[in-house]
């Protein structure tokens, strides 16, 4: 074959050295092409974080991140914003029901001690939006893969975070 195609990335971390058994090493001697659409995917509108932000019921969602337009003028990036469908409930309320509508066997969450009214969502490991999701005026951000500082960290920014686990953030699409 000249061209692999996968959801998922071929090369996950930068190449500093390659190695008889590493995917870039064996693409490069084969000279195999590899084309990697999980982005592109998660940015596009009607994409990953679109159903994402519709599986939680957030109402008016739009790009966390815009990184452009496209042909319709439609902006596009990673991560969705919205509002709660239930605004003011609790963070431990809130991630109860992002377990139950995700189909997640467990959510870990933190209480920012703010009520949910505004929701940031970003599928799969999307920790380094944290920033994001606050400067959007978030008060709760729903992802996967967020580090243990950031959960010792949140109350103290305002925001309530919940990692619901790769696989049910990424699923709804």
């Amino acid at each position: 074959c000249q061209l692999v195609v996968s959801h998922h990335p071929v090369i996950f971390k930068p190449v500093r050295r390659l190695q008889s058994a590493d995917a870039a090493f064996l693409l490069a001697r084969y000279g195999i092409s590899a084309l990697c659409a999980h982005t592109n995917l998660d940015a596009a509108e009607g994409g990953g974080n679109t159903a994402l932000a519709q599986r939680l019921g957030l109402e008016n969602p739009v790009p966390l991140e815009t990184d452009g337009v496209d042909e319709a003028g439609c902006p596009y990036g990673i991560g969705r914003v919205g509002m709660c469908h239930q605004p003011g409930m609790s963070a431990a309320d809130y991630a109860g029901r992002v377990k139950m509508l995700l189909g997640a066997a467990g959510v870990r969450y933190t209480d920012g001690g703010r009520p949910v009214h505004r929701v940031a969502v970003g599928g799969g490991a999307c920790g380094e939006d944290e920033a994001a999701a606050l400067a959007a005026g978030c008060d709760t951000f729903v992802t996967s893969d967020l580090k243990y500082h950031q959960f010792l960290d949140a109350p103290g920014k305002g925001i309530n975070l919940i990692d619901a686990g790769h696989f049910p953030t990424e699923d709804p699409v």
